[in-house]
């Protein structure tokens, strides 16, 4: 094969949520990236974050968080989920329809999870070979203690990564 339908089989995959900085990453690639995204599959992908409740509940009780989590009941943890499920593919959705308005055809998905664990297995399962993500501001004391997407990603990705960072 020639140089020039090298790229065709290659598979670009955007991470995007609900904050400003993914979607400025998608319109930044778009500008930026088109012939590249032209040529080969995009794939966005949204990640459907579990609930979540020893953040939000662990530090203001304490030795109480067991009975307070309890009452949580199967219903309510399913109608979260559902909820993070209309979320992220209400996300798709825009994605995609941005995509479509500069002739860019996509491939989109969700998964329900740990984000680490649910893009690293997309990108082994769709064969990507660009991982595309926005850089979040400033989130220092998170970024202290848990560390941020994007270097996780730098770090332990199967494939290159680009974080795009959105001017201040």
């Amino acid at each position: 094969m020639g140089e020039e339908t090298k790229g065709f089989d290659q598979k670009v995959m955007l991470v995007i949520d609900e904050n400003e900085y993914s979607y400025y990453a998608l319109m930044w690639m778009l500008e930026n990236l088109k012939e590249s995204v032209t040529k080969s599959t995009l794939v966005i992908f949204a990640a459907q974050p579990l609930p979540n409740y020893t953040n939000v509940f662990a530090a203001p009780l304490g030795f109480t968080l067991p009975l307070i989590l309890s009452f949580f009941s199967p219903a309510l943890i399913e109608s979260i989920q559902e909820r993070n499920k209309k979320v992220s593919l209400g996300l798709l959705e825009k994605a995609k329809s941005i995509c479509a308005s500069r002739g860019i055809n996509v491939e989109t998905f969700t998964e329900a999870g740990d984000p680490k664990e649910t893009i690293s297995d997309a990108v082994q399962k769709y064969k990507i070979k660009l991982l595309v993500m926005g850089s979040h501001a400033n989130r220092t004391i998170k970024r202290a203690f848990q560390g941020s997407l994007s270097d996780y990603f730098i770090n332990n990705a199967k494939c290159p990564v680009l974080v795009v960072k959105k001017p201040e």
